[in-house]
């Protein structure tokens, strides 16, 4: 099995903050503040956060936020609450929450106030019972009531509960088995939902949720660990959605996770939400 090329990756990801001029910086523009926080928190991950002036992204930040709280995906781009969840997210990260004009608003709003220790000013037993009215027979969850049930949609949901003390609502063992259902027997990879390609970004949604309802273990962790390392650029850095596609920023957070399993194995019981 290949080692992972930690040093490369960070040099991916602070090489993409210097090319604003280039194609995919000027096409992704409008969501650069999602992109800062993959690349950041995989910096973070890696120990490598100092690599990266904080006044200069902090006050970067501060300019993507409008008068009703809200931030943009970037400088002049409309306020919506998901650059605001990442927003949030990147401040938490270089703890500067205290250079936020509080503002007020599922598992993104949620998220958002739970960082903010703002839970109290929702209604947070509606909320709860309206992401309940999206589960599926399947154990999964899809994003409205009725929906297919979706890997991604599935880690919102579960981050919410997990957040607001609500894990007890969900049947562990069915939403696990469905999860574990994810795993592509040959190549190792997860998908997002059946029928479709392994995808490593799902490596990150799925494999959160099974280490939020306490059943990673359920999956094959070497053969994952080997399609994350597969899709690396041992190169120039830089993580694929596949192997030998092109890489993307949006990824980077993949880097870390075959440490993050071997680490849940070790401290199972120090990592469980309540509930």
């Amino acid at each position: 099995m290949g080692e992972l090329a930690s040093q490369k990756h960070v040099q991916f990801i602070v090489s993409v903050e210097k090319k604003k001029d280039s194609f995919e910086s000027v096409v992704m523009k409008h969501i650069r503040m999602n992109g800062a926080y993959w690349g950041l928190t995989a910096l973070d991950l890696l120990g490598k956060l100092h690599a990266v002036d904080v006044k200069e992204v902090v006050s970067w930040v501060l300019q993507c936020q409008h008068d009703s709280g809200g931030f943009g995906g970037n400088i002049g781009h409309d306020p919506h609450v998901l650059y605001t969840l990442s927003a949030v997210q990147v401040l938490a990260l270089f703890n500067k929450l205290d250079v936020l004009h509080i503002f007020l608003f599922s598992y993104i709003a949620i998220s958002c106030l739970s960082l903010l220790h703002r839970l109290d000013k929702i209604n947070v037993e509606k909320a709860v019972n309206y992401i309940l009215s999206c589960k599926n027979h399947d154990g999964g969850f899809g994003c409205t009531p009725g929906a297919e049930s979706h890997a991604g949609q599935i880690f919102c949901c579960v981050g919410a509960f997990g957040i607001t003390g609500s894990l007890h609502h969900i049947d562990k063992d069915l939403l696990g088995w469905w999860l574990c259902e994810r795993q592509d027997n040959k190549t190792g990879g997860l998908n997002g939902r059946p029928e479709k390609l392994p995808d490593v970004c799902y490596s990150w949604w799925a494999l959160s949720s099974l280490i939020m309802i306490d059943r990673v273990r359920w999956i094959n962790k070497d053969k994952l660990i080997k399609f994350i390392l597969d899709c690396q650029d041992i190169e120039n850095g830089g993580i694929s959605d596949r192997p030998d596609d092109a890489v993307d920023n949006c990824f980077a957070s993949a880097l870390t996770l075959p440490s993050q399993i071997s680490r849940v194995e070790s401290h199972r019981s120090s990592i469980r939400f309540a509930g």
